[in-house]
This record gives C-alpha cells, structure tokens and sequence, in this order.
C-alpha cells in the first residue's frame, strides 16, 4: 500500500469544512501517512488564523487541535530535513516550510500529497523530474487506492 507525505493543507480540511474536505478524509482514511514534525505548528498557525479572521470561535480550533493530535498521522523529526529543504527552497525559490514536506517525501520515496496549488503549480514547472513527479494532488493521491 501506498504511503504518503502529507502537509498542513491536508490536515486543516480534515477539521475545517474547506474545498475537498471530504477527498482530504478519504486520504486519512485510506492509506498510511507521514509528515514532519512541523506539521503540528503549522496547523496551530493556520487554526489562529481562522480564528483572528472569526471563521472559527476558539472552541471550534481547539475542537480541531484535539482530532488532529489524534489523528493518525506518523511525525517525523524536521531537524534532519534541513539541509535538504534549504537547498529546494533556494532552487525552487519557495518557503522552506514547503519544502520540509518535500524533503520527507524525497529523502522517503513517498509521494508527497498537497492541496497547496500554488506550490503543485511551481513544481510542474521544473525539469526535474524527482521533484514534479513527486508532488500529488488529492484526486490523483486517491486515484491509487488498491
């Protein structure tokens, strides 16, 4: 079965009702998953901006902390992933918080599933192979179910 990498962008429409929450949960549900461990403070941050915006009261984000620290999803320490980060982020041009997930899924072997588009759009434009084929959109992530 298929293992994925997955980021932020995937785990907020597993607790916030978003544009394909329900292929976000289908993924959750259906295969292994892995993420850095930055995954946690991003999903804080994102949950605070939603707040700060009143599209979620303070009890609905910390509803979401409590299902997402429950969530099955395997953690990975972000330390090692460094060096290889900044070095796609400097390539690519792009935030190295992105590129953290990209490391994982490359240092793996894992596709690397995300909702984030604008980051999918940058990396279809690179010629290396490694790193666009390595990056999945939600609908081709499940496309892969056995």
């Amino acid at each position: 079965m298929n293992r994925f990498v997955i980021d932020a962008s995937i785990v907020i429409k597993w607790v916030v009702h978003e544009e394909n929450s329900l292929n976000a949960l289908a993924i959750l549900q259906n295969f292994p998953l892995s993420s850095p461990d930055l995954l946690i403070a991003e999903c804080s941050n994102i949950l605070w901006k939603k707040v700060k915006r009143t599209e979620l009261t303070t009890d609905e984000a910390i509803m979401a902390v409590h299902l997402i620290q429950r969530a099955d999803v395997e953690l990975l320490p972000t330390r090692r992933l460094m060096e290889r980060a900044t070095r796609l982020a400097i390539e690519l041009d792009h935030a190295a918080y992105d590129c953290i997930y990209l490391a994982l899924a490359i240092e793996r072997d894992w596709p690397f599933v995300t909702a984030d588009e604008r980051f999918r759009r940058k990396l279809a434009q690179v010629a290396d192979t490694r790193l666009n084929q390595s990056v999945l959109s939600m609908q081709e992530a499940l496309a892969m179910r056995a």
